[in-house]
């Protein structure tokens, strides 16, 4: 399966972009922009950002000035398809959504000499429901999820066999976490619960259930173990070791908003130590936050631990979810250096570095780094994310002695090579500023 945008008016008329994975397009003026229009003045900067994933294509306005049009219409947000026009200025691009004939049986239709997606009918895996979803052949195997069933499966995960659920942990975008007891040896463990945001087919699956395994060979104090993985009526489950404290946004939060810069130093420098540890077996996070740092013990014999190594990039290859597409991810974008927005599927390990400086910066603070308010949809988020620069963090708690901000500020740097150049080294760097006071 392949998107393909093409140009077919204004100052670049042509021009094609293809799209066979999932991946992130942003438009604008700006240089930044995977297609920069520094002529067409009626761009804004930042103007609109779609993300694809074969055979689906999302856009959104990025409180652009002018606008972004769809086939007329000016929209906010659009899910396109094959034939719709994108317009802003004198320029027009036309979503082209085809597969490869490979990919088909013979007899296939074909229009206009290209083979185009079919449209199948999926059954929720949970209620069955029927519903429709584009495959890149007629006889597909999809699996699928509806909404309601989801929002219902997060709230009340079904039990997966082999262990006793004990409770729900906590929710999220890509589903449930529970603690559970194995019937086998009676250990604790953590079981989350990865629900499909679109139909997924089984090739897409069994890939994401690869990626797993490979990560499951990141073995380390302060990475928090793998047990294993499988399917339980269709959804995805993972299995790790329960770590009995709370995540580092709950131990903050506990402590009315923020913590200590000594109480984050001792967090940020473990994780640093995992970080460290996985960019040398070739592994990037990709979703470092709070939320992804999980906190046992009392300071100064905090245990950090970092949690979902490989899962942000392993399902959301899969087309399972997307930064633009869920609604609850603005957080998450607000923490991805400008490089991972605007390509993100070469994700490297300097964008890691960068949210784990929003990470540090947020625990310090309360408050993140940009000038974004509290609520920032994802529009204001990502304009902020390449324009806009950080506030220092004595400017919030002059408290933090200069020489700890400045480890933090570094890592924020919104060009790479002006960031740490390693995880062990941004560590190192960390040690020795507390190490001198």
């Amino acid at each position: 399966m392949r998107v393909t945008l093409h140009v077919v008016a204004g100052p670049q008329t042509g021009r094609d972009f293809t799209f066979e994975q999932h991946d992130t397009f942003m438009i604008g003026r700006s240089e930044d922009a995977q297609f920069c229009l520094p002529h067409d003045r009626f761009f804004s900067r930042h103007h609109c950002i779609l993300e694809i994933a074969p055979p689906q294509c999302f856009l959104r306005d990025l409180s652009s000035t002018n606008g972004t049009f769809v086939n007329g219409i000016r929209v906010e947000t659009a899910h396109l398809k094959h034939g719709d026009r994108i317009q802003g200025g004198e320029t027009v691009l036309e979503v082209e959504v085809t597969a490869d004939q490979s990919e088909f049986p013979l007899g296939t239709l074909k229009i206009d000499g290209k083979t185009e997606p079919s449209l199948i009918t999926v059954l929720c895996l949970n209620c069955g429901v029927p519903s429709s979803a584009e495959a890149s052949r007629p006889d597909a195997k999809l699996s699928f999820v509806c909404d309601a069933c989801r929002e219902k499966l997060r709230q009340n995960p079904q039990p997966i066999p082999g262990y006793q659920m004990m409770r729900v942990l906590g929710q999220g975008g890509m589903g449930s976490v529970m603690l559970a007891r194995s019937e086998r040896d009676g250990q604790a463990v953590a079981i989350k619960t990865l629900l499909p945001e679109v139909a997924v087919s089984d090739q897409s699956l069994k890939r994401f259930m690869r990626e797993i395994e490979v990560a499951s060979s990141l073995r380390h104090e302060h990475i928090v173990s793998y047990i294993e993985h499988g399917t339980h009526n269709g959804i995805v489950y993972l299995v790790t070791e329960y770590v009995s404290g709370m995540d580092a946004s709950k131990l903050a939060k506990h402590r009315g908003g923020k913590l200590n810069y000594k109480e984050v130093v001792k967090i940020i420098e473990q994780t640093l130590s995992a970080l460290d540890f996985a960019h040398g077996k070739g592994f990037v996070h990709r979703d470092i936050k709070e939320q992804n740092i999980l906190v046992d013990g009392h300071f100064p014999n905090y245990i950090a631990k970092l949690t979902d190594f490989g899962l942000s990039k392993s399902y959301k290859q899969t087309g399972m979810s997307g930064v633009t597409m869920v609604g609850d991810v603005a957080g998450t974008i607000a923490y991805m250096p400008p490089e991972q927005v605007r390509d993100f599927k070469e994700v490297r390990p300097p964008s890691d570095i960068y949210a784990i400086g929003m990470t540090a910066y947020s625990l310090i603070t309360g408050a993140h780094a940009l000038d974004i308010s509290p609520n920032a949809g994802i529009s204001e988020t990502v304009k902020a994310i390449f324009e806009k620069p950080i506030i220092p963090i004595g400017n919030r708690v002059p408290e933090v002695p200069l020489r700890v901000a400045a480890v933090f500020e570094t890592a924020l740097a919104k060009q790479v090579d002006l960031r740490w150049r390693t995880a062990g080294e941004m560590r190192e760097a960390l040690l020795r500023a507390v190490s001198d006071l």
